[in-house]
């Protein structure tokens, strides 16, 4: 079995060795750039873990990895572009460093290249399947996210699955492709998916939670982001379910406010939402799906010292001490 880091130094210096086309620069250079401004590689290290599981020769699906790694970050390109972000892990985001007509002809290709490595890898109909629906439903998710910003009623059942489409969803499928292709039985195969997407979910409602109640010397953004934005977060959504109609007038007074007010505004409404238990409520839904998720990683019938990185994995992407 391969420890994280090992498998993180493979996709490492594999993304280096992508090849593309010489020309024209201005399309291939792009892609170039927002591969190698860094990431966590969470989803290429999913998929090789999940294979890893059944099978030792990890380089054989290293191209169906690079694909998903690919995927992911074409996805990052365009919603950068979408919601006119200036910043990407700390560096200029494509539009901004080149221009719009460039980002979205630039991650339409990365769009191909992720089909192509895809195809360079271990060939298999049912992992083929998997990563086209993989691909698919973080599109369903984004549109989601978009039509959110729109309308008042957005239900926490809508946000979980908006969160579960666009985020938790590529986490799940990274894991059944790499099983998929390590050759797993099926019952495998799906406790793995679910591990994923329960900790992918529970990933997510953590950010949410620590956009209000982070750390600011360890939270990697700005505190209060989500509430200066009106993000219909898990927070917002079950502020107003909660809400008395004074506090509902409240809420609605800041969503409705001109900005140039952000300090008071995150300050007004994290109030609300620690008058009504809302910081709380998040950490309890956090706990249930992260208990969910290592569940469904205990059925998974491999011995247990095969399954001790996922865990360590599963820990350290909810930050946890132990």
């Amino acid at each position: 079995m391969y420890t994280i880091p090992e498998l993180t130094q493979k996709i490492n210096t594999a993304v280096e060795g992508i090849q593309y086309n010489a020309e024209p620069k201005h399309l291939y250079d792009p892609i170039r750039y927002i591969l190698s401004i860094g990431g966590k590689r969470i989803r290429p290290l999913l998929m090789l873990m999940g294979y890893n599981l059944y099978q030792e020769d990890v380089d054989a699906i290293l191209n169906n990895a690079l694909a998903l790694e690919t995927y992911h970050n074409f996805t990052l390109l365009h919603d950068d572009l979408m919601d006119k972000s200036d910043m990407r892990r700390g560096n200029p985001t494509v539009h901004k460093k080149w221009n719009e007509n460039t980002a979205i002809l630039s991650g339409d290709t990365m769009l191909i290249i992720a089909y192509q490595l895809f195809n360079q890898g271990i060939r298999c109909d049912e992992a083929w399947t998997a990563f086209i629906n993989a691909t698919l439903g973080v599109c369903e998710g984004q549109q989601y996210d978009i039509d959110f910003e729109t309308r008042n009623d957005v239900t926490e059942a809508d946000y979980m699955e908006m969160i579960r489409l666009k985020t938790s969803l590529l986490l799940g499928y990274a894991l059944k492709i790499g099983a998929i292709l390590g050759r797993a039985g099926k019952e495998d195969v799906e406790h793995l998916y679910t591990f994923g997407e329960k900790m992918g979910l529970a990933f997510q409602l953590q950010d949410d939670w620590l956009d209000v109640y982070g750390d600011p010397k360890t939270f990697k953004k700005k505190l209060g982001g989500d509430i200066v934005d009106n993000k219909k977060t898990f927070m917002l959504i079950n502020a107003y379910q909660r809400a008395d109609a004074t506090q509902k007038a409240e809420l609605d007074r800041w969503i409705q406010a001109e900005s140039g007010h952000d300090e008071e505004k995150i300050a007004a409404v994290t109030h609300i939402y620690n008058v009504l238990g809302i910081g709380d409520l998040a950490l309890q839904k956090i706990e249930e799906l992260f208990a969910e998720s290592l569940k469904s990683l205990n059925q998974v019938q491999v011995a247990e010292e095969k399954k001790a990185e996922l865990r360590v994995f599963a820990n350290k992407l909810l930050g946890r001490k132990y």
